[in-house]
């Protein structure tokens, strides 16, 4: 038997080598985690986007139309016929109306070949509709309105014309058996009447405004009357007056003013009125005057308008977003660059020989004063500034607020003056193009309570 041989077996530990793909895998890793762990615990800030917007301010009313108007009676009884068209400006030989023993009979006048427009006409319709067209908005539906309202001026006017040929017609006719009556003076002619065209300011009462027992009577075509009996009204001046009614509030904010802004509900139309108030028993009555446009509403007493108070542009922003900061103002004579750079900055005193160069950001400036403003927080209180080149010194010991907004654009919080134009219940319009407040598009703090200078937000 051959003789066991023992083998001695040893066991080598094993070389340990550097993996690099593990080593950056656990930084991206742990680089992750802290990541999210901060975007957990952060200050989590909304944002809100700056846009150029507008802020209108505006009471709506009715109010009651004053104007100069005579109402013409007729002179005999009879059956009554109108050559004018109602609200068109006639002249003192102008033919208004006609008087006859009997109702007269006039043929059909919307066939399709009377109706037929001009060509100036259908080019004068075509443009209005291409602007309504064009134009239209779902917040202005009284433009629909506006619309019909030229359209059928257009086609009454034609159905007029044919009228007034039969009329000529039958007078020629007739002879003696038609009466033909010219306009009493110049003026818009309305074939209506309400029983307030002799009513001055100093007549409205409240109820009148409020269309208390109002009535309106209109006379037409072929309508018997008696002599004496109203037979049309001339609006013989173009100035006319609004009244409207005040509440306190709008009289006591109103009592200075000599002009507003009015836009009229019927047609959308705006125009600038004189104002004055008449303090009744009762009630305070707002008087608008105006100097033009008055055949627009020859055939209305009562309108619907809005006084647009106040109308601002600039760039909206939420209040939630401004607050208040504090800052040190100082002359800009204190400014200066140092070393080699050209970043602005001042000169402190430490007490040494030499003062030392502290660089600082600008916040706003008044340009008349000569002074710029610094914040507060980068400075200690009495701090002692000295002006370049002089041994004027400056302590900085009193501050001042300033209204503005945390600019939030490279991801960090810079405050940034606002200069407030006006402001609605939730907004503020403020100054555009000013070199240190905002710019349309810039992003702001949402809730400006919630950030401090210089944080980083997410």
């Amino acid at each position: 038997m051959a003789d066991n041989k023992l083998t001695n077996i040893q066991v080598y530990r094993k070389k340990w080598n550097i993996n690099i793909g593990i080593i950056i895998f656990g930084v991206v890793f742990i680089y992750l985690i802290v990541t999210v762990l901060m975007y957990l615990t952060g200050n989590h800030v909304s944002a809100y986007e700056v846009r150029e917007g507008s802020i209108l301010k505006d009471n709506a009313y009715t109010g009651i139309i004053l104007r100069d108007e005579m109402v013409v009676q007729s002179d005999t009884g009879g059956y009554v016929n109108y050559f004018a068209l109602e609200g068109s400006k006639v002249g003192a030989k102008t033919r208004v109306y006609s008087i006859s023993d009997k109702k007269l009979e006039f043929e059909d006048s919307t066939t399709e070949e009377s109706q037929e427009l001009s060509s100036e006409e259908q080019a004068a319709l075509l443009i209005k509709t291409q602007s309504f067209t064009e134009n239209f908005k779902d917040q202005q539906f009284s433009d629909v309105y506006t619309l019909k309202n030229n359209i059928t001026t257009v086609l009454e006017s034609k159905s007029n014309q044919s009228r007034q040929a039969q009329l000529d017609a039958m007078a020629v006719q007739e002879g003696g058996g038609l009466q033909i009556h010219s306009a009493a003076s110049d003026g818009i002619i309305i074939y209506a009447t309400d029983g307030y065209e002799t009513t001055t300011a100093d007549d409205v009462t409240e109820d009148m405004i409020a269309k208390k027992d109002y009535e309106k009577i209109s006379l037409g075509n072929n309508a018997k009357i008696k002599a004496g009996d109203p037979v049309y009204k001339l609006i013989r001046a173009n100035s006319w007056s609004i009244a409207i009614l005040l509440d306190d509030d709008t009289a006591t904010q109103l009592k200075d003013t000599t002009s507003v802004k009015v836009r009229f509900s019927k047609d959308n139309e705006t125009a600038q009125a004189g104002f004055s108030i008449k303090n009744k028993k009762d009630a305070k009555i707002g008087i608008l005057s105006f100097d033009s446009s008055m055949i627009r509403y020859a055939e209305e007493r009562y309108l619907d308008l809005e006084l647009i108070l106040e109308d601002q542009s600039g760039l909206k922003i939420p209040k939630s977003s401004v607050v208040n900061k504090e800052f040190y103002l100082i002359s800009e004579d204190y400014l200066t660059q140092g070393g080699n750079s050209k970043e602005d900055g001042v000169l402190v005193d430490t007490g040494k020989d030499n003062p030392e160069f502290q660089s600082v950001e600008i916040y706003d400036r008044d340009e008349e004063a000569g002074k710029v403003y610094l914040d507060a927080n980068a400075f200690d209180k009495d701090t002692v500034l000295v002006k370049p080149d002089s041994s004027d010194t400056c302590r900085l010991n009193k501050t001042e607020s300033i209204e503005g907004v945390y600019n939030i654009n490279k991801g960090y919080a810079v405050f940034k003056q606002v200069n407030i134009l006006c402001e609605s219940d939730d907004y503020y319009i403020v100054e555009s193009g000013n070199t240190y407040g905002l710019s349309n598009y810039d992003h702001i703090a949402l809730y400006g309570e919630d950030v401090r200078e210089n944080d980083v937000v997410f």
